[in-house]
């Protein structure tokens, strides 16, 4: 019982930050592909705008996920951070020198600074996504085996699944965060970024679409129990509702209605997430490991989800704020784009 809901509690954090992470990594994604320094002021103006006030506070999901982890799952967390090391370094450093970046490209001596901060931020936003993409891809592969370093450190998260799922991870991102910077330029009255970010919107959404469905051969043929569980029962029913929700994104996006969007489109990646678990249940690392056997002892499991209880009633109403302030324009500023 405190196993699985230690487990839930870490999927409710994971589904969090692949959602508002994802969307904030989807922002630098944009911001690359903007354009030239003239063209492309205008979006990433409206990305700064849009990040500025939450971009810390999603990654703090990143961090609870962690913490659930190590303390609640410690067999488990050792396995994956050690045989998926080279993945997971290389997202951490995309994270670190991503923030670093969009903190002070703003603070930029010359173009030739702004420039050099821009495209690490840029780029950064794409490599994260897909890193931490590819390591959830070798868990759902069965390329974690119990123990430490026992996997390949290079050949577990190189495989055609897990690189399927970083591509993913990265058009979805780029998804999510077109449709929210839409409402924000609808928002702020945009005409034209509005239809910039709509077309955005399309785009991602057809391709997120189009390689998910491609996607279930890559996972019928390296992952058949994890294929089986996805099409059938509560695995079958997510999918389904992922389908539905995404859509109803897209219908949304066409009428440019994008505050309603916001919902499906995050509903749509969140089924995503929940029909991988439901479908793998009852691993944590497939086919080597259970949740219950990779629980910690009863005592410890009771005080984390104690903890993580009280932790989610201070944080979840302290972010609703932000976010409130944040959609509201009371913490937004206009940047004027640099000559």
């Amino acid at each position: 019982m405190l196993a699985d809901l230690s487990a839930i509690l870490t999927l409710v954090g994971l589904t969090a930050y692949v959602i508002l992470g994802g969307a904030d990594f989807g922002a630098g994604f944009w911001d690359l592909t903007a354009g030239g320094p003239e063209r492309g002021a205008p979006v990433r103006a409206m990305i700064k705008r849009a990040m500025s006030p939450v971009w810390e506070a999603n990654h703090v999901w990143l961090i609870f996920v962690l913490v659930m982890l190590w303390t609640g799952f410690p067999d488990a967390f050792g396995s994956i951070t050690s045989t998926l090391a080279v993945p997971l370094f290389l997202a951490a450093l995309g994270i670190v020198l991503r923030g670093g970046a969009f903190a002070l490209k703003g603070q930029a001596a010359t173009i030739a600074e702004a420039r050099a901060l821009g495209a690490t931020f840029a780029l950064s936003s794409v490599v994260v996504p897909f890193f931490l993409g590819s390591a959830a891809g070798a868990i759902a592969a069965g390329e974690v085996p119990v123990g430490n370093a026992r996997g390949d450190e290079w050949g577990s998260w190189t495989g055609a699944l897990p690189l399927f799922v970083g591509v993913l991870a990265v058009i979805a991102g780029a998804h999510l965060a077109a449709v929210f910077l839409g409402a924000d330029s609808s928002r702020a009255g945009d005409r034209d970024l509005v239809d910039a970010f709509r077309r955005r919107a399309l785009g991602s959404g057809l391709a997120a679409g189009a390689v998910a469905i491609a996607g279930l051969a890559v996972v019928n043929s390296d992952a058949p129990d994890l294929y089986d569980g996805l099409t059938s029962g509560a695995g079958l029913a997510c999918v389904i509702g992922s389908a539905a929700f995404g859509l109803v994104t897209l219908w949304l996006e066409w009428r440019e209605r994008f505050e309603p969007a916001r919902y499906t489109a995050a509903a749509a990646v969140g089924a995503i997430v929940a029909g991988w678990a439901l479908a793998q249940r009852p691993y944590l690392l497939p086919p080597h490991l259970t949740v219950r056997e990779a629980a910690a002892p009863d005592a410890t499991l009771l005080a984390l989800v104690i903890a993580a209880c009280l932790g989610m009633a201070l944080l979840i109403p302290a972010l609703a704020w932000l976010f409130k302030l944040a959609l509201s324009g009371q913490l937004s500023y206009e940047e004027q784009p640099r000559p």
